[in-house]
């Protein structure tokens, strides 16, 4: 689902509550109940009641107090089609509205382990008066010229959502990580998990060793460079079973199998199910 601005206003930010939510993608004859994988940025803010959603077919159930960021790419579901009585925040943003300097302070929140993040009562209390301000804002077109409105949106956003990386993983703010391999490792996958998954493929590229590769991953993830190369080849064969009607062989060509058996045999190693189990499973 690509990224589309209410007519009328500056393209960048959207903020809406669950019922715009889910009024904005019945336009889109797409309903919080099916699962969609956005081209956008979508961040919940849940200040009262329980919310059911799940992203990347990993569910979770968000109370007051909860956030959940969901990067562009990513699959999401609502299966209770956003609950009734929930009263919740939603930023929808592109990937370009961050200024350069703001993306690459968040680029670490796109492979956090978890999307849910539960501020400390002080830390939340922040972070709500810094998305009151937004919603202000949001809702003051007119009173500043457009590039001032424009910025003001980009800085107070950008505000939030370095918080929000920093708290979904708060280790980052005391260890190393992976450091610099582990970016360029991650970077690598992503171009290139669709033709190989070979740690010695992607050790040869970038001048690094595999056990250099290895070491980095698990400093920075908790996994060697193996299991992190299996877990996203398996991620996107997920996103493809659920999100188009490509035949399961199709599917496993996309993400590097030559052959559909090599791909099945894959699949049902890490999940139990074959594809099209999966697949039947899996959709409403």
């Amino acid at each position: 689902m690509s990224y589309s601005p209410t007519p009328g206003r500056p393209p960048g930010l959207e903020v809406l509550d669950l019922p715009g939510l889910a009024a904005r993608a019945r336009q889109r004859e797409r309903p919080l109940t099916a699962p969609v994988r956005p081209a956008f940025h979508l961040v919940v803010a849940v200040r009262g009641g329980r919310l059911e959603c799940a992203v990347d077919f990993t569910a979770y159930t968000l109370g007051a107090g909860d956030w959940l960021w969901v990067w562009p790419g990513q699959v999401l579901q609502f299966p209770d089609g956003g609950g009734d009585g929930v009263d919740a925040t939603v930023l929808v943003f592109p990937t370009g509205f961050p200024s350069a300097a703001t993306d690459a302070l968040i680029r670490a929140g796109e492979h956090a382990p978890y999307r849910l993040i539960t501020p400390d009562p002080a830390r939340q209390a922040a972070l709500l008066r810094l998305l009151d301000a937004l919603v202000e804002e949001h809702a003051g077109l007119g009173d500043l010229s457009l590039e001032a409105y424009v910025e003001t949106l980009r800085d107070l956003l950008a505000v939030i959502l370095v918080r929000l990386v920093h708290l979904a993983d708060p280790r980052r703010r005391s260890r190393a990580g992976g450091g610099e391999p582990f970016e360029r490792f991650r970077r690598a996958v992503e171009e290139d998990f669709g033709r190989t998954h070979r740690v010695e493929h992607y050790a040869a590229r970038l001048g690094y060793s595999a056990r250099t590769l290895t070491r980095a991953t698990r400093a920075a993830l908790g996994v060697g460079a193996k299991r992190y190369i299996d877990e996203r080849v398996l991620l996107e064969a997920k996103r493809l079973l659920i999100h188009t009607a490509l035949p399961p062989a199709a599917v496993g060509e996309r993400i590097g199998f030559a052959y559909p058996t090599a791909f099945s045999a894959f699949f049902r190693q890490h999940t139990g199910m074959t594809p099209t189990e999966f697949r039947t499973l899996s959709k409403p």
